[in-house]
């Protein structure tokens, strides 16, 4: 019969010394010591200490014998103190041991193919394959907990501030939102598919239209794109949205909920209101949209000295309306000609013709362009560098948005390698006022920077017909540590201004009534001023948690290729079922 628990492994302590107690758990390991036997037993809160005494108990000793790591078992036995030299003080149960009287295998097993324990050096891929033995290390398990009170502190945070929980279809129409969507045929309409949807974007819009007001979920996002560590084919947003807000309201909100996930999550306390830059700012200084706050190294822009340089290369650039940009890599004087040439191969990698160098000395600069500067040039460039012995100053000529761009990535791939990114800190920061379009040179048109949703600041409005990419939108991006972890706008809600923009994204009103028709019908009805955020709930924890990929924040992730080694997905269906789906396979690999 099976022994019912009456205490977790974890939770017994001194407090219990001389308590019958029943436990259950899995084996963590066994040691043999002649007549007595010790047993870890493990289970989610932690290890206790079984012991096995043969003068006491001879046959329940022998049984105890045949156990191996990862059996199943319940014991009962009697809660007794460690003897002094035995305590193990890094465990929560360290002073106490339990005197085994009675014990029930409820099932063996098979050596696992790693060990059940924190750091271990195992192929990620085996980890995946074998998941629900890897979701039994502590480490994963504290992974769950965490992500368990992340969901339950954003639920109380939201209920409190009168945000209704409300789910959104996951069968709906596939829309051009950004990524790809994956399809779902319809057997009862041949021919005809639904999507599974990218955000619940649409509907919570809908939700305002229909009276809401404020609106949150927990929801389930799949996009068809292409994979990298923080990025899954599906995962899983917080997200919010509310009706008659400003930026700053919605901008508050969200710093209300996020000092309550810091809170009962990590324990921490946040400053707030959270800084705040645009995004102008964000590229002139860091070359990112996301910018990553806890080093420095900004960038400089030298377009004036490089201009009346003669050096043809930064000035023939500026001549063109491109700019020149350069950062201080403080101390790194000492880099060595390959080290340079191998960061000059890199940023070409990268897409810009070459790199620049200039190492400050006491004697002025060590670099082969000196020549084309005047001693006057040079002190100014200095001074515009903050350059002091021994620095290493790095220049990027190219087209302003790509010596940004390149620049911004040096700047990151540089603070890794020099290990200027200091560990444990929690840096937040808004970035506002984001253009409304960019243009897509392959494709020669218009796309929209957040999605096709986002209001425009009403200042900039009258500029959608003239200079659309000067027009600013009221989108808002929340970054941590120099990654995105939420995205929001305040978005349109009159039907001829949310017709303007689809039409500069090069939608026919044929186009637009057939994909967004049901929207825009919404629209005609009395739609508030209405905004939101998503918040990407995997990359957040994975932040907060220190890990280096949302896969160890998951509890069934999917590998960089998209597929699911624990069950083989995707995978090869009946041809009965894609028959009755009215679909035909032109090839399987």
């Amino acid at each position: 019969m099976l022994l019912q628990r009456t205490y977790w492994c974890g939770k017994i302590s001194r407090e219990n010394i001389g308590e019958k107690v029943v436990l259950a758990g899995w084996v963590q390991g066994c040691r043999d010591h002649g007549g007595l036997l010790f047993v870890d037993l493990r289970d989610r809160t932690g290890l206790v200490q079984l012991v096995f005494d043969f003068e006491r108990h001879g046959t329940l000793f022998k049984e105890a014998e045949k156990l191996r790591s990862e059996y199943v078992l319940t014991v009962r036995g009697e809660v007794i103190a460690r003897s002094a030299e035995t305590v193990n003080p890094k465990l929560a149960s360290g002073e106490i041991e339990i005197n085994v009287e009675e014990m029930e295998i409820l099932n063996t097993s098979q050596v696992p193919p790693f060990y059940i324990e924190d750091g271990i050096d195992t192929d990620e891929n085996v980890r995946l394959r074998y998941r629900y033995l890897d979701l039994r290390r502590p480490e994963m398990q504290e992974m769950l907990r965490l992500r368990h009170r992340l969901f339950m502190a954003a639920r109380r945070s939201l209920d409190e501030r009168g945000f209704l929980e409300i789910d959104t279809p996951m069968l709906t129409r596939s829309t051009p939102e950004g990524a790809r969507d994956y399809l779902v045929p319809s057997r009862t309409a041949p021919g005809y598919f639904y999507a599974l949807p990218q955000s619940p974007q649409l509907f919570k819009q809908l939700l305002m239209v229909g009276g809401v007001e404020r609106y949150f979920q927990i929801a389930r996002c799949f996009r068809d794109e292409d994979l990298r560590a923080d990025r899954q084919p599906e995962f899983t947003q917080i997200d919010i949205e509310l009706s008659f807000c400003t930026r700053d309201e919605v901008i508050g909100e969200v710093e209300l909920l996020l000092a309550s996930l810091f809170r009962n999550v990590l324990g921490l306390e946040i400053k707030t209101p959270l800084s705040a830059i645009t995004y102008d700012e964000a590229m002139e200084r860091f070359g990112s949209d996301k910018p990553d706050t806890r080093f420095g190294m900004e960038l400089q822009d030298i377009s004036g000295i490089a201009q009346e340089s003669g050096f043809k290369v930064f000035n023939q650039v500026v001549a063109k309306g491109g700019t020149v940009k350069g950062i201080n890599v403080k101390g790194c004087g000492s880099f060595s000609r390959k080290e340079l040439d191998d960061l000059t191969v890199l940023v070409q990698s990268w897409g810009t013709g070459g790199l620049a160098w200039m190492i400050v000395t006491e004697d002025g600069f060590k670099t082969p362009i000196a020549k084309f500067f005047t001693e006057e040039q040079l002190e100014s460039l200095r001074k515009s560098m903050a350059g002091e012995n021994g620095d290493l100053l790095l220049f990027v000529a190219d087209e302003k948005e790509n010596t940004q761009k390149i620049l911004g990535q040096l700047r990151v791939h540089l603070a890794r390698r020099l290990d200027l990114i200091p560990e444990g800190e929690h840096h937040l920061l808004w970035v506002l006022d984001f253009p409304l379009l960019v243009y897509d040179r392959e494709e020669k048109r218009y796309t929209a920077n957040h999605h096709p949703f986002t209001a425009p600041r009403e200042e900039d409005i009258p500029l959608l017909q003239t200079e659309p990419l000067k027009v600013r939108s009221l989108a808002y991006d929340l970054v941590y540590n120099g990654v995105e972890i939420a995205g929001g706008s305040i978005r349109i809600h009159r039907r001829e201004l949310q017709e303007t923009v689809f039409k500069l994204l090069g939608l026919t009103q044929e186009e637009l009534e057939d994909k967004f028709g049901f929207l825009l019908e919404a629209f005609k009805y009395g739609a508030p001023p209405h905004g939101g955020i998503a918040f990407g709930l995997d990359r957040l924890l994975m932040l907060m948690s220190g890990r280096k990929s949302i896969r160890d924040v998951i509890p069934f992730p999917k590998t960089a290729a998209g597929t699911c080694l624990l069950t083989s997905a995707p995978a090869p269906v009946l041809s009965n079922q894609l028959r009755d789906l009215h679909i035909y396979t032109i090839s399987r690999k």
